[in-house]
């Protein structure tokens, strides 16, 4: 199936052609530059859900309740990205997240896709953005990614999503990362899971004064802070995931409302021509050091000190 044919086919919601360019974005097969600048003209109709907090705090769990909403009650069409660490040794990724959706692995309005970090920083695969455009051709009406968990620098979801969701515990330090900058300060919505632990009150208090010091103005969003409980109880927790749903989607009605869309989708472009120009530039040098040894011996230089890393950059460069 050449590209032409492959974008058709995505353009009509067909899953398996979606799934089988997601394979050809992460394998960094060539067409898949060709492939986005077919389908890119019909992106920008989404709304991008992103799913972040510490690992085992209970985001896929979440994101499955938030499907059957979705799903069961506003009929609307969804994709689900995963992104799932890989072993620094192996390279392979357990993709977890996905078998926890599984429920709903046969609704045909529901697409969920499992991406592996390959190392990328920020908790998030570098596969991430192109992915989001497949999905977002497709005619999803509602885009979830969902990090891994890496920690409090796990930021980089910000350049991909319109909300925010940062998913937090009581009992697992998250307390603190409350009055740390980075993920804190990312959050549109702040959602506690396990609200019925111990400590959850004093999660909430402290994310409560954190936003008291924000000083937000008259008429801007302050992110709420929601409580989920065990969902062991399936109806309350059912009930309180509907309210993470309608807290998302006034969110977004407010980013359109107050023209501040525009802002989110300007700060995403950006950090989208940066990747772009990176792998345009930076990776055919890269890979011509590599394949020439040179980026070798330039190591060797490094570890015998008969150089820096700034000079040989600068050398490489042309200045």
């Amino acid at each position: 199936m050449n590209v032409s044919e492959l974008s058709k086919k995505i353009l009509e919601g067909d899953i398996r052609s979606a799934s089988r360019a997601i394979r050809n974005i992460e394998d960094g097969v060539a067409s898949k530059k060709q492939l986005i600048k077919h389908i890119f003209p019909h992106t920008g109709n989404a709304h991008i859900a992103g799913f972040t907090g510490s690992p085992g705090a209970g985001k896929s769990t979440i994101i499955d309740e938030l499907i059957a909403h979705y799903r069961g009650r506003e009929d609307k069409s969804i994709g689900v990205m995963a992104v799932d660490p890989t072993s620094p040794y192996t390279g392979g990724a357990i993709l977890g997240d996905r078998i926890r959706m599984q429920r709903h692995a046969e609704d045909p309005n529901v697409f969920l896709r499992s991406l592996a970090t390959r190392g990328a920083l920020g908790g998030l695969s570098t596969a991430v953005g192109d992915a989001v455009h497949i999905m977002d051709a497709m005619g999803k009406d509602k885009i979830v990614i969902e990090t891994v968990g890496t920690g409090q620098q796990e930021v980089e979801i910000m350049n991909y999503a319109h909300t925010v969701i940062v998913v937090l515990v009581p009992g697992m330090g998250d307390d603190i990362q409350v009055i740390k900058a980075g993920i804190m300060e990312i959050g549109d919505i702040f959602v506690i899971n396990k609200a019925d632990r111990d400590g959850s009150q004093k999660l909430y208090n402290g994310i409560k004064n954190m936003l008291d010091m924000a000083n937000f103005k008259d008429g801007e969003w302050r992110p709420p802070v929601l409580m989920l409980e065990s969902v062991q109880n399936l109806a309350k927790f059912s009930s309180e995931v509907e309210n993470v749903a309608e807290n998302m989607d006034a969110h977004y009605h407010y980013l359109v409302d107050k023209d501040s869309l525009s802002d989110r989708v300007r700060h995403n472009a950006k950090h989208e021509m940066i990747c772009a120009l990176k792998e345009a530039i930076l990776n055919p040098v890269l890979n011509e050091l590599i394949e020439s040894g040179k980026f070798e011996r330039m190591v060797d230089q490094l570890i015998s000190k008969a150089s820096d890393p700034y000079s040989l950059a600068e050398e490489i460069a042309g200045r």
